[in-house]
């Protein structure tokens, strides 16, 4: 049952990754919003055991998070 929490929490890494080479043209914050999401995502299904709400929770405040982080300047 491990590996298989393992095998999807990869294979949303690796989903996530090149679902980022897409984002190009997007601003700083909206790519600190779609890495804040994935990663969100992901520590949400884990944490659950795969919920569906536990992973869209995670996305949710992985998102706000993502999305209030500013590069320093």
């Amino acid at each position: 049952m491990k590996s298989i929490k393992q095998l999807a929490a990869a294979a949303a890494l690796a989903t996530l990754a090149l679902a980022l080479g897409g984002c190009a043209g997007m601003s700083q914050q909206d790519k600190n919003t779609a890495i804040g999401a994935g990663a969100g995502a992901v520590v949400g299904g884990v944490l659950t055991g795969g919920s569906a709400v536990g992973t869209v929770g995670g996305a949710a405040v992985g998102g706000v998070i993502g999305n209030q982080v500013s590069p320093k300047r």
